[in-house]
């Protein structure tokens, strides 16, 4: 209940003190990549149940001649990349907190496609309402593997608690800042989750 208290509040707060910030994203997407301005995915929620995440656009809307998007690099925008690097993409998500949805702090809400490839270890991390930011987050992001990733998810899941929580939200500012962990080696993101459980 304390958790969910304090979600509600400081997202509520955030989508107040921060609107002038929305408002700057959205004419600064719309002027450079046109309509739409947010992106909408379905997500696997707690329990797995999917919801829809809402996020700033990052990339242009591309396809080859199939119909498919095109890779990730073809598709990301310098707008795009400076979006995820200070991590304003993710400001909408505050809504999907206030909602309920989402938590500040929890595992990432990944695709609805991995729910089939996770461990049973793995799936753990579907136990407790997906966040902003999570632990994996502020050790390491998308820099480190996706075995370490998961494995800190469930730790979260095991180890979560108020206190726990403030510092991660202390420790993902520090990282915002720094810009840190914002992409994989290789990548313009992250590569995608193939299965496995390394124990």
């Amino acid at each position: 209940m304390v958790k969910r208290v304090f979600d509600m509040v400081v997202s509520l707060l955030a989508l107040i003190t921060l609107f002038p910030v929305f408002f700057i994203v959205c004419l600064a997407i719309k002027w450079n990549m046109g309509s739409p301005v947010l992106f909408k995915q379905l997500r696997p929620g707690k329990t797995g149940k999917p919801f829809e995440i809402v996020k700033f656009r990052t990339m242009r809307e591309i396809v080859d001649a199939a119909g498919n998007p095109l890779p990730d690099k073809n598709r990301m925008t310098p707008l795009g990349s400076f979006l995820r690097s200070t991590s304003l993409d993710e400001l909408p998500e505050f809504w999907n907190v206030l909602k309920g949805d989402m938590s500040l702090v929890g595992p990432r809400p990944l695709l609805m496609e991995y729910l089939p490839l996770y461990s049973e270890r793995q799936s753990r991390r579907h136990e407790i309402r997906p966040g902003i930011t999570g632990w994996a987050q502020v050790n390491g992001r998308n820099a480190i593997t996706w075995d370490e990733k998961l494995k800190m998810d469930v730790w979260y899941v095991d180890n979560h608690s108020f206190f726990l929580d403030v510092k991660i939200i202390i420790l993902t500012i520090k990282k915002v800042l720094v810009r840190d962990g914002i992409s994989e080696k290789g990548h313009v993101t992250v590569s995608f989750f193939k299965g496995g459980d390394k124990d």
